[in-house]
């Protein structure tokens, strides 16, 4: 199914932006950035007029690798090899906008992966340090940031759980992977009153945070969930709790759990969220108090929720799948083709897309129902993303009691 991939991707993540191809004119590049930013930045709720020009002026095609230049635009997460990726747009801009970054702020980046992020801080700090521990793309990506003239970004290979000792302390770190917890030379390299932005936990259970040094200790702010790839090295040695490939489960079906606790947060477990909240109403959740309602009056335009989780597809061959859902004129977006649907997309151990399995599509006008069905795991599966959500579609879609069962 990988056609109804590709029109995901397309219609879901940058509705109406054309892809980059070769020979492209400066000015058609700039247009469809500059596109992206105001489709997927700004409206998305990105602030600060600096960070905006920074992601304006940042060309990110130029940190993609030839045959994915066409999705360079897109606000999706990209492969750049060695089983690594270049954030979405809007992670980059809203990690960035968290860290407060000022003019002379000396930063501090775990994880150089295309160098994208770095070259973004190089816009708006005086001095930024990364460190990349995959040799072949520190050493990319340092080329690549000379060529473009990144004078203030500095690079080297090595492991970011120790940090770059020689030059801190920093007034601001990033951290670009995630590991179980945050690595202790980080907070030493901290300076005092310093921010920290990182996502921590389980391998696929990861929440960003905000972390500020005050009197020697980090005082923490939780933020949203996320999913990046783990950190590497001496964090991935130290990590207590490994994935099960072969009992993959769904976290916080049921919308329950909030992330700070508080009603205007984020469910927990879920990552990037577009036009989408979580209602309590006992009179309408299927289970407990909860369930989660998208919204959308712009066809095509984004409108999701997303989810990962490990799953082996030599040992898992099913999955059984079910959830309730109701609906409120829910009609097809900018195509025939754009209808929301439970969707689950499987990855390689290369983390390339290889299949997808749906349910659906849904719409019109119905009310709370049930839906089972069992759907089949590629052998070659080794990750998997759950997508739910209007994905293109306008109205509304409720959802509720979603659970996954591996066999």
């Amino acid at each position: 199914m990988k056609s109804f991939l590709s029109l995901l991707l397309c219609v879901c993540v940058l509705h109406g932006a054309s892809a980059p191809v070769a020979g492209q004119s400066r000015q058609s590049i700039e247009r469809q950035r500059n596109q992206m930013v105001d489709e997927e930045i700004v409206a998305a709720g990105v602030e600060d007029p600096r960070v905006i020009a920074a992601m304006r002026e940042t060309p990110r095609h130029e940190f993609v690798p030839l045959a994915r230049r066409k999705h360079a635009h897109l606000d999706m997460a990209l492969p750049i090899g060695s089983q690594q990726t270049i954030s979405p747009p809007f992670v980059v801009a809203y990690m960035t906008e968290q860290l407060d970054v000022q003019p002379d702020s000396k930063v501090l980046e775990i994880g150089t992966g295309s160098g994208y992020q770095a070259a973004v801080l190089g816009a708006l700090a005086s001095e930024v340090y990364s460190i990349e521990i995959v040799g072949e793309l520190g050493r990319k990506a340092a080329k690549t940031l000379k060529r473009l003239k990144y004078r203030n970004v500095h690079t080297r290979i090595g492991d970011g759980y120790l940090g770059w000792p020689e030059a801190a302390p920093f007034d601001r770190i990033i951290v670009t992977c995630s590991p179980e917890n945050v690595p202790e030379p980080l907070v030493e390299q901290l300076r005092e009153g310093g921010k920290m932005v990182i996502p921590v936990g389980a391998r696929y259970h990861q929440n960003l945070y905000l972390f500020t040094k005050v009197d020697g200790r980090l005082e923490r702010q939780p933020l949203r969930g996320t999913f990046f790839v783990p950190m590497t090295g001496a964090a991935e040695e130290l990590r207590r709790v490994q994935p099960d490939p072969t009992n993959p489960t769904l976290r916080n079906g049921g919308f329950e759990e909030l992330l700070g606790g508080k009603e205007e947060d984020t469910p927990d477990a879920w990552y990037y969220l577009r036009q989408a909240e979580v209602v309590r109403d006992n009179t309408e959740a299927q289970e407990g108090e909860r369930y989660i309602r998208f919204r959308n009056e712009d066809p095509g335009r984004g409108c999701r929720a997303l989810q990962s989780m490990p799953v082996d597809g030599r040992k898992v061959r099913k999955l059984d799948v079910s959830f309730w859902a109701k609906g409120d004129r829910i009609r097809y977006g900018e195509n025939h083709q754009q209808w929301p649907y439970f969707v689950i997309t499987f990855y390689d151990d290369r983390r390339a897309a290889i299949a997808d399995e749906v349910i659906g599509p849904l719409h019109g006008t119905f009310s709370w129902t049930e839906y089972r069905q069992q759907l089949s795991v590629p052998l070659a599966a080794r990750d998997a993303i759950v997508r739910i959500g209007l994905l293109g579609a306008i109205g509304e879609l409720s959802l509720d009691g979603i659970t996954i069962q591996g066999r």
